[in-house]
């Protein structure tokens, strides 16, 4: 796997639109060609990437406009981890890891010349699933512990119920040494 590299399984022609177009033609977009993502591209300079998470962001937090009038480029983050296509594999999934981004733009030359993703990564060489498991494993015990936080705050304020500590989920809380867990988890 470590030989193979990134332009060898790469997605050549990856799913772009305009970086002016609006949030309703992007997720539009992803809807029908079935994508999580599309790279804002103008004149084959990379511009941006959205995502849908980028969408429901702009959902929740500027609800008071219409997605028809925010720019994709208006929401796109600001820096883009990219990768070339002479990078071996290995490098990808360091790079990946490290910028907890699941895909890469290809950049050669100042070109979008393609897209890598980790299922591309995984269609190719299956064998190191448990290495992208431990990143997942790793991204849910962030998660946890934003809850977990959560929480703690909100029964600092008199709550008895939230996140367990234990299993993640919202319930009924009890301390049991120490800790705050669900009556489930306090029964096991």
């Amino acid at each position: 796997m470590y030989k193979i590299l990134v332009s060898d399984i790469m997605t050549r022609e990856p799913l772009v639109i305009s970086p002016n177009a609006n949030l309703l033609e992007c997720a539009k977009k992803m809807v029908k060609k079935k994508t999580g993502s599309l790279l804002l591209v103008e004149k084959k300079k990379l511009i941006g990437l959205i995502s849908t998470q980028d969408i429901l962001w702009a959902l929740v937090k500027k609800s008071q406009k219409d997605l028809s009038s925010i720019q994709a480029k208006d929401i796109s983050p600001k820096k883009i981890a990219v990768i070339k296509p002479s990078a071996t594999l290995e490098e990808a999934l360091k790079k990946m890891k490290k910028s907890r981004f699941e895909r890469l733009p290809v950049i050669d030359n100042n070109e979008l010349v393609g897209l890598i993703t980790t299922k591309d990564i995984l269609s190719f060489n299956p064998e190191i699933y448990p290495e992208l498991q431990e990143f997942a494993e790793i991204r849910e015990e962030a998660r946890k512990l934003k809850l977990v936080k959560k929480a703690k705050e909100k029964k600092m304020s008199g709550f008895r119920e939230g996140i367990c500590e234990e299993c993640g989920n919202y319930g009924r809380l009890e301390r049991h040494k120490g800790m705050l867990i669900c009556v489930s988890c306090k029964e096991a």
